[in-house]
């Protein structure tokens, strides 16, 4: 088997194998291998199974610009998610360089070999493989695979019923006739409420604080009606603008109009919920975008609520029981299942140790150049989707990036890149400090470090980053270049 490849990708999700077919197509000289720590393709989607599981972004923006998603279903599950991911990696020649099983441990960079030198672990053996790379991609998203967030809540030992977390969801848990509580209010518990009130006796979401919840179509009417008289081509790009322009309106809207955008927001929640819901329970004491918006397709959370089936409680755990949760009102929630919809982990390049000739770095420690190379780490990418809009609009972007640097550097004879920040550009603040999710809060010590100008501070724009990743030069007085005679010359 072969061990030393030009291009090595960290993960086989959406990311890691888009930029895979990416750089295999404009690269196809190139030897390629992607290392995935799951036994099957597609990452996140293929790791949550549990009830209801979707995207939560429009498909014509969440899908490959690539490979466009050509259905009119606008926030698709998880199973077509995964079955797309795989479908493009086959049409690609990308499902053949995949290898299986490998949780990756360390990473080295060798300065006088010029490659990376990858250590992984093959856990259903326990055997140790080592590869090497010219350059390496991590594409292992942001959280923690092993483990969900789940805090220390007293008395859970006590409860007699089922209990679970989303991230690991049992396959053989039957909830149907059933009492159920969701502790949470992100997009997990409002997408896990109306799937599962289908068929249990009540569902229950329990939340400490409210979150900003908006409905939008399951069906992108327009998009077909378009088809009847354009190519699906022409549709799929008019659908795409369109919604990448929407996106970043609502998103721009909410920071420059935030109590606008709150009572329009709040409004559309009370005229779907009915009268006897509590708009307590859906008004958040942060303004939009502070922490991300939750969609539900055509209401179905605010049906589910209206017609009784389920309902909403907005209380904090004073401690579990044998029959359910004791609240800090007095007021106990009988239960019969108990899913802790309570966030993830946040878990920077997998967990791996990178390091330059034996020398540990952080990522804590280091900024991101263009949002995509990492500070100081030669060869090295970091693919970070959005989250402020559709995670794969900067994925696909990245790609394009470092396959238009690949071409660059071979044109131009250089065997290594290197940010290096000359300028002290570097602020104490994670890239993510604007927003006060939880996750977010939990994880500023991992994140890597924002700077104060371009090329290290970090957009969240889609526009903007697409000039900067694909219309700016390659040359930049921020990326070092060597060439084989220098490295030579060092080594």
């Amino acid at each position: 088997m072969d061990t030393h490849f030009d291009v090595l990708i960290i993960g086989a999700g959406l990311s890691g194998v888009g930029t895979a077919c990416q750089i295999a197509a404009q690269h196809p000289d190139r030897t390629i291998a992607a290392l995935e720590r799951r036994e099957r393709i597609g990452g996140t989607w293929d790791l949550f199974r549990y009830p209801g599981v979707r995207s939560d972004s429009d498909m014509f923006t969440f899908g490959y610009e690539f490979r466009p998603w050509t259905g009119y279903k606008v926030l698709a599950d998880g199973a077509s998610i995964r079955s797309y991911i795989a479908d493009t990696a086959a049409e690609y020649g990308v499902d053949e360089k995949i290898q299986y099983g490998l949780k990756i441990v360390g990473a080295d960079w060798s300065s006088s070999d010029s490659h990376w030198t990858v250590t992984a672990l093959h856990e259903a053996t326990g055997t140790t493989r080592t590869f090497t790379c010219a350059f390496m991609i991590s594409c292992t998203g942001y959280y923690d695979y092993d483990a969900g967030f789940l805090p220390d809540f007293p008395g859970v030992e006590s409860f007699q019923g089922d209990y679970v977390h989303p991230q690991h969801w049992p396959e053989d848990l039957d909830y149907s006739g059933k009492k159920v509580v969701i502790i949470g209010s992100g997009a997990t518990a409002v997408t896990m409420v109306p799937t599962m009130a289908g068929s249990a006796e009540h569902v229950t979401m329990l939340q400490r604080s409210p979150s900003y919840v908006f409905s939008l179509p399951s069906l992108d009417k327009i998009s077909k009606l378009l088809a009847r008289f354009l190519s699906e081509e022409r549709v799929y790009k008019l659908a795409r603008s369109r919604n990448v322009w929407l996106q970043r309106a609502i998103f721009d809207s909410c920071r420059r109009w935030p109590r606008a955008t709150r009572k329009f927001l709040l409004w559309q929640v009370r005229r779907q919920i009915g009268p006897h819901v509590d708009m307590a329970h859906f008004s958040p004491k942060y303004m939009p975008w502070d922490e991300r918006l939750c969609a539900v397709p055509d209401g179905d959370l605010f049906r589910s609520l209206a017609a009784g089936d389920a309902s909403v409680v907005t209380d904090h755990i004073e401690t579990f029981t044998p029959k359910g949760i004791l609240l800090g009102s007095g007021q106990e929630l009988e239960a019969d299942v108990v899913v802790t919809a309570t966030g993830l982990n946040v878990q920077m390049v997998g967990g791996l140790e990178l390091s330059v000739d034996g020398v540990v770095h952080n990522l804590r420690d280091q900024m991101t150049y263009k949002g995509v190379l990492v500070e100081n780490l030669p060869n090295m990418a970091w693919i970070f989707g959005y989250t402020n809009a559709p995670w794969t609009l900067k994925s696909d972007i990245a790609g394009k990036f470092l396959a238009r640097l690949l071409q660059h550097m071979d044109a131009n004879g250089h065997a290594v890149a290197t940010p290096r920040d000359r300028d002290g550009a570097a602020l104490d603040e994670g890239i993510l400090d604007l927003l006060q999710s939880g996750y977010v809060q939990r994880a500023k010590d991992t994140l890597p470090r924002q700077g104060r100008t371009l090329p290290w501070k970090v957009l969240m724009d889609y526009k903007k980053d697409s000039k900067v990743l694909l219309e700016d030069p390659i040359e930049d007085p921020a990326l070092e270049f060597e060439t084989p005679a220098r490295i030579e010359a060092v080594a």
